[in-house]
Protein backbone atom coordinates (compact mmCIF):
# COMPACT_ATOMS: atom_id res chain seq x y z
CA UNK A 1 0.00 0.00 0.00
CA UNK A 2 1.37 3.74 -1.13
CA UNK A 3 2.47 5.93 1.84
CA UNK A 4 -0.22 8.43 2.55
CA UNK A 5 1.53 10.70 4.38
CA UNK A 6 1.64 14.06 3.13
CA UNK A 7 5.12 15.00 1.70
CA UNK A 8 6.34 18.06 3.66
CA UNK A 9 6.59 21.34 2.25
CA UNK A 10 9.16 24.39 2.61
CA UNK A 11 9.38 27.88 1.73
CA UNK A 12 12.60 29.30 0.71
CA UNK A 13 12.48 33.19 0.86
CA UNK A 14 15.75 34.89 -0.98
CA UNK A 15 15.77 38.96 -0.07
CA UNK A 16 17.12 41.77 -1.97
CA UNK A 17 19.36 41.86 -4.70
CA UNK A 18 19.73 37.70 -4.17
CA UNK A 19 18.62 37.60 -8.02
CA UNK A 20 21.84 39.56 -9.17
CA UNK A 21 23.96 36.02 -7.25
CA UNK A 22 26.56 35.37 -9.93
CA UNK A 23 27.11 38.61 -10.73
CA UNK A 24 27.16 40.58 -7.82
CA UNK A 25 30.20 41.00 -5.64
CA UNK A 26 31.28 36.78 -6.47
CA UNK A 27 34.31 37.18 -4.09
CA UNK A 28 31.57 37.63 -1.48
CA UNK A 29 28.62 36.24 -2.39
CA UNK A 30 29.97 33.04 -4.98
CA UNK A 31 29.27 32.62 -8.66
CA UNK A 32 26.10 30.60 -8.55
CA UNK A 33 22.78 31.97 -9.89
CA UNK A 34 20.05 32.49 -7.87
CA UNK A 35 17.86 29.85 -10.16
CA UNK A 36 20.86 27.19 -10.00
CA UNK A 37 20.61 27.35 -5.93
CA UNK A 38 17.33 27.31 -6.60
CA UNK A 39 17.77 24.11 -8.76
CA UNK A 40 20.07 22.35 -6.12
CA UNK A 41 17.21 22.88 -3.37
CA UNK A 42 14.73 21.26 -5.16
CA UNK A 43 16.76 18.22 -5.96
CA UNK A 44 18.12 18.06 -2.52
CA UNK A 45 14.29 18.21 -1.42
CA UNK A 46 13.71 15.38 -3.88
CA UNK A 47 16.20 13.31 -1.89
CA UNK A 48 14.85 14.36 1.94
CA UNK A 49 11.14 13.68 0.64
CA UNK A 50 10.52 17.40 0.64
CA UNK A 51 8.90 19.86 -1.66
CA UNK A 52 10.81 22.91 -1.96
CA UNK A 53 8.91 26.66 -2.91
CA UNK A 54 11.44 29.17 -3.58
CA UNK A 55 10.16 33.14 -3.66
CA UNK A 56 12.73 36.19 -4.59
CA UNK A 57 11.62 39.32 -4.38
CA UNK A 58 12.89 42.66 -3.86
CA UNK A 59 10.03 44.19 -1.81
CA UNK A 60 9.76 43.58 1.82
CA UNK A 61 6.09 43.97 1.51
CA UNK A 62 6.05 41.33 -0.84
CA UNK A 63 7.86 39.72 1.71
CA UNK A 64 6.06 39.91 4.74
CA UNK A 65 3.21 38.82 1.93
CA UNK A 66 4.66 35.70 0.77
CA UNK A 67 5.54 34.82 4.68
CA UNK A 68 1.66 35.49 5.52
CA UNK A 69 0.85 32.83 2.43
CA UNK A 70 2.98 30.26 4.36
CA UNK A 71 0.82 30.25 6.98
CA UNK A 72 -1.00 27.12 7.20
CA UNK A 73 0.53 26.04 3.36
CA UNK A 74 4.35 25.32 4.78
CA UNK A 75 6.03 22.99 7.01
CA UNK A 76 8.70 25.50 7.38
CA UNK A 77 10.82 28.31 6.13
CA UNK A 78 14.32 29.02 5.17
CA UNK A 79 14.88 32.81 4.88
CA UNK A 80 17.34 34.62 3.34
CA UNK A 81 16.42 38.37 3.69
CA UNK A 82 19.36 39.69 3.16
CA UNK A 83 19.82 43.66 3.59
CA UNK A 84 16.21 43.53 5.17
CA UNK A 85 18.36 41.22 8.19
CA UNK A 86 19.32 44.33 9.81
CA UNK A 87 16.06 46.75 9.25
CA UNK A 88 12.98 45.43 8.75
CA UNK A 89 10.50 45.21 11.79
CA UNK A 90 8.01 44.27 9.21
CA UNK A 91 9.36 40.64 8.30
CA UNK A 92 10.30 39.92 11.82
CA UNK A 93 6.60 40.75 13.10
CA UNK A 94 5.45 38.11 10.10
CA UNK A 95 7.78 35.23 10.88
CA UNK A 96 6.96 35.89 14.76
CA UNK A 97 3.28 34.92 13.72
CA UNK A 98 4.29 31.71 12.60
CA UNK A 99 4.18 28.46 14.44
CA UNK A 100 6.85 26.77 11.65
CA UNK A 101 10.66 26.46 12.10
CA UNK A 102 12.52 29.29 10.32
CA UNK A 103 15.75 29.00 9.56
CA UNK A 104 17.77 32.20 8.70
CA UNK A 105 20.53 32.38 6.20
CA UNK A 106 23.40 34.01 5.16
CA UNK A 107 25.99 33.20 2.40
CA UNK A 108 28.78 34.95 3.65
CA UNK A 109 30.00 35.28 7.57
CA UNK A 110 27.83 38.24 8.52
CA UNK A 111 30.21 38.86 11.52
CA UNK A 112 33.24 39.20 10.00
CA UNK A 113 31.85 42.19 7.55
CA UNK A 114 30.49 45.69 7.93
CA UNK A 115 29.42 46.19 11.87
CA UNK A 116 25.93 47.02 10.65
CA UNK A 117 25.41 43.46 9.29
CA UNK A 118 26.28 42.10 12.82
CA UNK A 119 22.80 42.68 14.09
CA UNK A 120 19.94 40.38 12.73
CA UNK A 121 16.14 41.49 13.39
CA UNK A 122 15.16 38.12 13.65
CA UNK A 123 18.10 35.99 15.31
CA UNK A 124 16.18 36.04 18.33
CA UNK A 125 12.76 33.98 16.53
CA UNK A 126 14.31 31.64 14.21
CA UNK A 127 15.40 28.18 14.99
CA UNK A 128 18.72 28.11 13.29
CA UNK A 129 21.04 30.29 12.06
CA UNK A 130 23.34 29.45 9.12
CA UNK A 131 26.14 32.17 7.65
CA UNK A 132 29.81 32.05 6.28
CA UNK A 133 28.97 28.55 4.05
CA UNK A 134 27.97 30.30 0.62
CA UNK A 135 25.06 28.59 -1.31
CA UNK A 136 25.46 25.21 0.47
CA UNK A 137 24.50 27.38 3.48
CA UNK A 138 20.89 26.67 2.17
CA UNK A 139 21.42 23.08 1.56
CA UNK A 140 22.76 22.88 5.42
CA UNK A 141 19.01 24.66 6.22
CA UNK A 142 17.18 22.17 3.93
CA UNK A 143 18.72 19.33 5.93
CA UNK A 144 18.35 20.97 9.54
CA UNK A 145 14.61 21.98 8.49
CA UNK A 146 14.29 17.60 7.80
CA UNK A 147 15.75 16.81 10.79
CA UNK A 148 13.36 19.69 13.11
CA UNK A 149 10.39 18.30 11.20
Amino acid sequence: MADKTPQKKILVIHGPNLNMLGKREPHIYGHQSLDEIDGQLIEAGKQLGIDVEAFQSNHEGAIVDRIQQAIGNCHGIIINPAAYTHTSVAIRDAIAMLDIPVIEIHLSNIHNRESFRHHSMIADIVAARIAGFGSHGYILGLEGLAKIL
